[in-house]
C-alpha cells in the first residue's frame, strides 16, 4: 500500500505550507496539491484551509492526524524490521531533544552512533519540557531527552544527577560565598525561565518560604546566563549548562542539595523500532562513559 498521500499531508502540517513540503519531499506542487485533494475526496472531507499565510488544520484534520503519525510510523518500523532480516540497518530515528543535552550530549552519540549505523538517518526536534511531551504524545518523535519525572504512561530510563546551583554576577558581593541560602534569594532580583522551559527551577524554588523577585523571564538558558553575566539579577540553573560554555558568573551551591534527573522517555520500549532500540543503547553506553571521565560511577551501578 503506498503511504505517500499520508507522508505529504504530515509533511505539510509539520512545515505548514505547500510549497515547502514539495520542497522537503521533492514533489512538484502541483503534485502536493493534487495528493492532498485525493486525500481529502478519499475521506469526504476537508483536511487543510490554504489562505495567505499557509495552511491550517479543519477540525477533521485534527483528528485524524494522530492516527496518520501512527500509520507512518508503524510503516517506518515494518522497513526497519525488513531491512534487519535483510542484514541491512536503514530508518529514520525522531528525538525530541532541549539545549543543554543537544550540547553536551549529543554530538558525541551521534558521532558514536554514526560509525557502526551510518545508514540509519536521525533527526533532531528541539524544544522545551512540554513541547517534547506533546510530541511523544501525538507521535511526532520516537523518544525525547527530558527531566524526570514525566508522564505515567511513558517509560523512563534514567541517565544522569545534574545538580542544580545558583549563579551570581562576578562583580555580586555573593560570588565570595561558597553556599547561597534560600533567604539571601528572597533578596536578590531574580531571572526565571518562562514556564515550560525548566521546571526544574520552579521545583527548587518550591522549596523557599517566599518567593524571589522575578525582575526578568527568559526562554533560552545562555539568554539566563548573558543576563546573569551582565549584573541584571541571579538565578538558579543546572551545572552540566555550565560546563558548556566559558562564563562569567559565579556559581554557588544552594541551601539544601537539588538535582534534577537526565533521562530519555519512550512511550514503549517493547515496541520502539530496531533503530530506536540500538541509539538508546549507544546513548547509554555513551553516557556512562561520559559520567566515568566526570569522575562519578555509571548510572547503571548506582541503580543496583
Amino acid at each position: 500500500m503506498s503511504l505517500i498521500k499520508y507522508e505529504v499531508f504530515q509533511k505539510i502540517v509539520e512545515l505548514g505550507s505547500l510549497t515547502r513540503a514539495a520542497e522537503a519531499l521533492g514533489l512538484t506542487q502541483s503534485a502536493v496539491s493534487h495528493a492532498i485533494s485525493s486525500l481529502e475526496d478519499e475521506f469526504g472531507f476537508v483536511l487543510l484551509i490554504r489562505n495567505r499565510t499557509g495552511v491550517r488544520l479543519t477540525l477533521n484534520g485534527e483528528r485524524v492526524l494522530k492516527h496518520i503519525r501512527s500509520l507512518l510510523n508503524c510503516d517506518e518500523q515494518l522497513k526497519q524490521e525488513i531491512a534487519a532480516i535483510k542484514g541491512v540497518e536503514a530508518g529514520t530515528i525522531r528525538i525530541g531533544t532541549f539545549s543543554s543535552v543537544s550540547i553536551n550530549w549529543l554530538p558525541g552519540i551521534i558521532s558514536s552512533f554514526r560509525e557502526e549505523h551510518p545508514l540509519i538517518e536521525v533527526k533532531l526536534i528541539n524544544g522545551d519540557y512540554d513541547e517534547i511531551e506533546d510530541w511523544l504524545k501525538n507521535g511526532e518523535i520516537d523518544f525525547g531527552f527530558m527531566s524526570l519525572p514525566t508522564l505515567d504512561n511513558f517509560e523512563a530510563i534514567p541517565l544522569w544527577l545534574d545538580r542544580m546551583v545558583c549563579i551570581v554576577p562576578k562583580q555580586h558581593p555573593l560570588s565570595r560565598c561558597k553556599r547561597i541560602s534560600y533567604a539571601q534569594i528572597e533578596q536578590e532580583s531574580f531571572i526565571m525561565p518562562t514556564k515550560g522551559c525548566d521546571q526544574d527551577v520552579r521545583r527548587v524554588l518550591s522549596k523557599l518560604p517566599h518567593q524571589p523577585r522575578v525582575q526578568f523571564e527568559a526562554g533560552d538558558d545562555y539568554a539566563i546566563i548573558a543576563m546573569v553575566e551582565s549584573g541584571l539579577g541571579i538565578s538558579i540553573i543546572s551545572e552540566m549548562i555550565l560546563s558548556s560554555r566559558g562564563h562569567h558568573v559565579s556559581m554557588l551551591e544552594l541551601q539544601a542539595p537539588s538535582s534534577r534527573s537526565l533521562g530519555i522517555v519512550i512511550p514503549s520500549m517493547k515496541h520502539a523500532s530496531p533503530a530506536t532500540s540500538k541509539f538508546i543503547e549507544r546513548t547509554k553506553l555513551w553516557v556512562d562513559n561520559w559520567r566515568l571521565s566526570h569522575g562519578e560511577f555509571p548510572l547503571s551501578e548506582l541503580h543496583q
